[in-house]
């Protein structure tokens, strides 16, 4: 028996010996790949030394003695610190995930391809100005400097991922940054699931008038009224089940309700206490480790240019120099239109046109599949754009036998000069200048806010798409794609793009609201992301005479919810306070203790307070009661409140409160009764997940960022070393904006939120301060790697100066680059 057991002492041993071995080795190999900040290095590709100084943030400032090598730095140190991101972004663009992760995501590139946007990115590098191609050229040999390091040094193959999964990295090209512009442009596009949802649920209802509640119109005058979608297409099932592409981190399809959203205001000097103009952003993104922003300096001819770059793109998105300062939000213009297509039944290689028949534009594509046998597309154009798949978004149960979709985006094109447009941003020396030079920009349509030392104005950038005033849709549902009324006719004027220069009240500010009301086709939107939020910014922005950098920070940081104190009053007008006393830990005494802390709260979405928790549990619940049986099985895609919805109900307008009768019951609901349903429902789902405390409760516990790693974030045990998880205040509809997922077992998870924050006052820019929501490093080893995560957290913000003495001063590290 003794001998038996030594053995077992013995072999056990041995395994652990193994393991702790085998964990070294991988500690070892994946450290391997870990930059080195400090060093001297010769390099193919640079006309002079170029030196990378690295202040306390890990922040690289990059000097050189012309702009192509300072861009060449730039594509150095995007690949030191964002390498596998970088890779990972343009494979997604080029839809050749399957090569490294298999059949999973086969139905992603099957979408990429049919989208071609990185073919479209390729021809899109010949229509950039000298100045734009020279600063890709050079980015590009910056990137491909660290791959050939990375290769003659034995660096660890540049990542940890690399090791974990085979995916060969080819030489970067200027196509590459492009193809990643308009990457960023699919994840801010959300109108084509908006116009697919708003289909499918008018099948569903049978009062067409209720469609205005549950999808309503941003109040303001101009809006006309839609023809039913059933009588578009009348062969169309009434009622039909949709599918969707697989739920996985690397689909870089967004959600509806999580296409991009964003908070910028700018003050004039007579409104800023300092003298000097004043900017706030917080660009808001979908939350993954490491985050979409990477913080930068460049020292250009012009000067220097600080704040937040896209790894993959040689500019400074959003940030400032000593002269301008400029900030982006979604602007929610509607560019996108999805058309249905007649297919000749006699050949379904042909489709309708307003001219007859015509064949479709096709062009065979390959996907390469790990462990699996590749696959033969046949990538279809129409001329109104490309033909989709119907499991995109579900648009298969809108779209009748013998037709199929296809979408009209103005990111589909290969006459793109955004990029050019984003170069000319960066050295432009006046808010006029900057409007000028926007022009030239494409997509992603945002709006850009804009101060330079004594100016302030905010433009929508962006192709407008011109329609015809006959438009049987406006833009809202899918169309007839063979009437000539429903078809795009080319791009309006840029001086259509609504613009704001100089107001008169010197405050200026987006929260991705309405921000103009102009009749159809000149409309911008019907779809907006903010109907909330801008309530809460415009009470902080006239509560002060003046403003400061720190009460911009203020208004970045507000965590009070304009939509719970306005909501709350209405669904809860007959239950507060009522009802007789009830024992401790029957359902009515819970009730009652809910309602007594909701009555007291301010509405501050802070996430040490259990208010937060209860009143967002029972908004949830509510919808789901006033939806579930007139939608059935589509209610599930309204995954988050709709705040408007709940108040047209609430008060009744337009007979709104119908939808508080359950159609299937004998009894005729009331709201009162609803209402006390749905705080049941919650407080019974609150009891289940996190106890009958309710005092005790915190918000932060179920709202928690989740900052994940796309693909190590899923691996056991890996898992809690690459993903970052913090505890949070916001909400919905704070300012401090943290979207919630809205489904699964943690439905209040923050999972999309400001990446970035950055402050400008141009009475002292130096003055000026930034935050990422992580690190500057994509390596999970990397001390910088999540070193930023706690301040952006705590609301806290590192410096913003263009003072190259004070990053010498406390550099983390200076990389010189010399020509080889």
């Amino acid at each position: 028996m003794g001998l038996v057991f030594r053995w077992l002492v013995r072999i056990a041993s041995g395994l652990i010996l193994l393991i702790l071995a085998a964990i070294g080795l991988v500690y070892f190999l994946a450290g391997q790949s870990l930059p080195d900040y400090d060093q001297t290095l010769e390099v193919k590709g640079v006309t002079a030394p170029v030196e990378i100084v690295r202040d306390t943030a890990n922040v690289p400032h990059i000097l050189a003695e012309n702009d192509p090598d300072v861009f060449f730095g730039l594509g150095y140190a995007h690949a030191q610190d964002r390498l596998w991101q970088m890779t990972m972004m343009r494979r997604t663009a080029q839809g050749r995930l399957s090569e490294v992760f298999g059949a999973r995501t086969v139905p992603i590139d099957k979408l990429l391809r049919r989208l071609d946007l990185y073919g479209l990115a390729y021809h899109s590098v010949e229509v950039q100005d000298d100045y734009t191609k020279a600063a890709l050229r050079a980015y590009a040999s910056g990137v491909n400097a660290r791959l050939a390091e990375i290769n003659e040094e034995a660096l660890g193959r540049g990542a940890p991922e690399m090791f974990l999964f085979n995916a060969p990295v080819s030489p970067w090209q200027p196509g590459d940054s492009l193809a990643v512009i308009k990457l960023m442009a699919l994840q801010l596009s959300g109108h084509l699931q908006d116009e697919v949802i708003r289909a499918r649920t008018s099948l569903m209802l049978n009062n067409p008038e209720r469609l205005m509640d549950i999808l309503p119109d941003v109040p303001g005058p101009g809006i006309a009224a839609l023809p039913e979608y059933a009588a578009l297409f009348p062969r169309l099932p009434q009622y039909a089940t949709g599918s969707s592409m697989p739920d996985t981190p690397l689909s870089p399809f967004p959600q509806r309700g999580l296409a991009g959203a964003s908070n910028a205001w700018t003050a004039a000097p007579s409104r800023s206490a300092s003298g000097g103009t004043l900017l706030a952003n917080d660009p808001h993104l979908g939350f993954t480790a490491p985050g979409v922003w990477y913080l930068a300096r460049l020292e250009l001819a012009k000067g220097g240019v600080i704040g937040a770059t896209i790894p993959g793109v040689p500019a400074v998105m959003t940030g400032r120099s000593d002269r301008l300062g400029w900030g982006l939000t979604s602007s929610y213009l509607d560019d996108q239109d999805v058309h249905i297509e007649q297919l000749n039944p006699d050949n379904p290689e042909e489709y309708l046109t307003p001219n007859g028949y015509k064949t479709f534009r096709t062009r065979p594509s390959i996907i390469e599949i790990k462990d699996g046998a590749p696959i033969t597309l046949t990538l279809r154009w129409t001329e109104n754009g490309p033909v989709l798949p119907g499991s995109h978004y579900s648009l298969g149960t809108i779209t009748p036998p013998g037709h199929v979709a296809s979408l009209s985006w103005t990111a589909l094109s290969a006459q793109d000069t955004s990029m050019t447009a984003s170069m000319a941003l960066m050295n432009s020396d006046t808010v006029p200048q900057a409007i000028d030079v926007a022009e030239q920009f494409i997509a992603p349509s945002q709006n850009l806010s804009v101060v330079d030392r004594d100016t302030i104005g905010l433009k929508l950038i962006g192709a407008m798409p011109r329609r015809d005033v006959h438009n049987q849709s406006r833009g809202r549902i899918p169309t007839p794609g063979w009437l000539e009324a429903n078809r795009w006719q080319g791009r309006l004027p840029y001086a259509d793009n609504p613009e704001f220069v100089e107001p008169a009240g010197g405050v200026l500010g987006n929260t991705n609201n309405k921000i103009i009301d102009r009749p159809f086709p000149e409309h911008v939107s019907y779809e907006w992301g903010d109907t909330q939020r801008i309530h809460r910014w415009e009470r902080l922005m006239q509560s002060r005479e003046v403003h400061t950098r720190d009460s911009f920070i203020e208004a970045q940081l507000d965590t009070v919810s304009f939509t719970a104190r306005s909501l709350l009053p209405l669904i809860g007008a007959d239950l507060w306070f009522t009802g007789a006393s009830s024992p401790e830990g029957t359902p009515e005494r819970q009730r009652q203790i809910a309602l007594s802390l909701l009555a007291e709260w301010n509405g501050e979405m802070n996430e040490h307070l259990p208010e937060p928790l209860i009143y967002a549990a029972w908004l949830r619940a509510l919808q789901i009661r006033l939806i579930a049986d007139e939608l059935g099985p589509l209610a599930s895609e309204y995954k988050h409140i709709e705040p408007l919805f709940i108040e047209r109900v609430y008060r009744d307008i337009d007979g709104a409160s119908v939808w508080c009768d359950v159609r299937q019951s004998a009894p005729v609901e009331t709201c009162t009764e609803m209402a006390q349903l749905a705080l049941d429902d919650a407080l019974i789902w609150i009891s289940e997940r996190y106890g009958t405390a309710l005092e005790s409760l915190r918000w932060g516990d179920a709202h928690q960022a989740t900052h994940d790693h796309p693909v190590l974030g899923e691996v056991p045990v890996l898992r809690y070393f690459v993903n970052i998880r913090q505890s949070t205040s916001g909400g919905d509809n704070t300012l401090l904006r943290g979207r919630t997922s809205g489904e699964g077992p943690d439905p209040f998870e923050n999972v999309h939120g400001a990446g970035y924050r950055g402050v400008y006052d141009f009475a002292d820019p130096d003055s000026s301060v930034f935050i990422t929501a992580t690190g500057q490093s994509g390596h999970f080893l990397s001390r910088y790697y999540d070193d930023q995560a706690q301040l952006w957290r705590r609301g806290e913000y590192i410096p913003m100066s263009l003072d190259i003495d004070l990053a010498r001063a406390a550099a983390v590290g200076v990389t010189t680059l010399i020509p080889r």
